[in-house]
């Protein structure tokens, strides 16, 4: 019983100091969150290059290098322009053979499109739909986490996360609707939130499992070492990414409707 909670301390410190540090960047807004995107997008980009480098590809450096320029422009350039620095570093990842190139140009693609969505969300539209992703996406996950060990059962994708059970999966959406109704309750957007959020909590779900395709197909277990009890940025970060995509789609469909802006 103790083994199945070894990771937690080190995990809820981690957790702790990103959601601080996180936060801390999406309330001040402007520069802050600006530079808490380009960090993010560009360290989940350097580990998936050196997860599917090779000798003879395009070098790790060159692939994030450019990655940062890119994301920073992102977040300045106007209109249009952005679309094409989303697809940068994947074509420049892929102009020479590195293990599974099209999984690092798909992939290359969600993480650029994270960025620009997280930084057109909160500097488009307010504080009010980043602090809804980010609410799901940790509630869900958390919900998740402790129901798939305290309950276990079938595994939801044992082929590709061995660790996702149903009763983990179910518990996330559960606490997504949650989260959704407390948004709606206190006058931050409708009651389809309520269901709203359960879809972005599933699709959350399927980044992580995207994620865990990926380093189930290059053979790693973490994307890296770099955030205690967590492995990498793509570790943390996968099911945000899926989530801030969707998210970003519904603004093109709906305009957000579903939310009340502000801040």
């Amino acid at each position: 019983m103790r083994a199945q909670w070894h990771d937690l301390a080190p995990r809820a410190l981690s957790a702790l100091v990103m959601l601080a540090v996180g936060m801390g960047a999406i309330l001040l807004g402007g520069l802050a969150f600006q530079l808490l995107v380009i960090v993010a997008v560009t360290a989940m980009i350097w580990e998936l290059a050196r997860m599917t480098h090779m000798p003879g590809a395009v070098p790790v450096a060159v692939i994030t290098g450019a990655t940062a320029l890119c994301i920073t422009a992102i977040a300045f350039v106007p209109g249009f322009a952005k679309l094409a620095l989303v697809l940068l570093p994947a074509i420049l990842g892929t102009l020479k053979p590195r293990r599974e190139t099209g999984i690092f140009a798909a992939y290359a693609v969600v993480i650029l499109l994270t960025g620009l969505g997280l930084l057109t969300l909160r500097m488009g539209f307010g504080l009010v739909p980043i602090l809804w992703i980010v609410a799901v996406v940790v509630v869900s996950d958390i919900a998740g986490y402790f129901a798939g060990r305290l309950i276990g059962g079938p595994k939801f994708w044992p082929a590709i996360s061995p660790k996702k059970t149903w009763s983990g999966t179910v518990a996330g959406w559960l606490g997504a609707a949650l989260v959704g109704f407390g948004f709606y309750a206190s006058g931050h957007g409708g009651s389809v939130l309520i269901w709203l959020s359960p879809l972005l909590a599933f699709a959350g779900q399927l980044g992580d499992i995207a994620e865990s395709a990926i380093k189930r197909r290059v053979g790693v277990k973490d994307s890296s070492n770099l955030i205690p009890g967590h492995g990498g940025v793509m570790d943390r970060f996968d099911a945000l990414a899926f989530a801030t995509i969707l998210t970003l789609a519904l603004v093109f469909a709906d305009q957000l409707r579903f939310l009340a802006i502000g801040g």
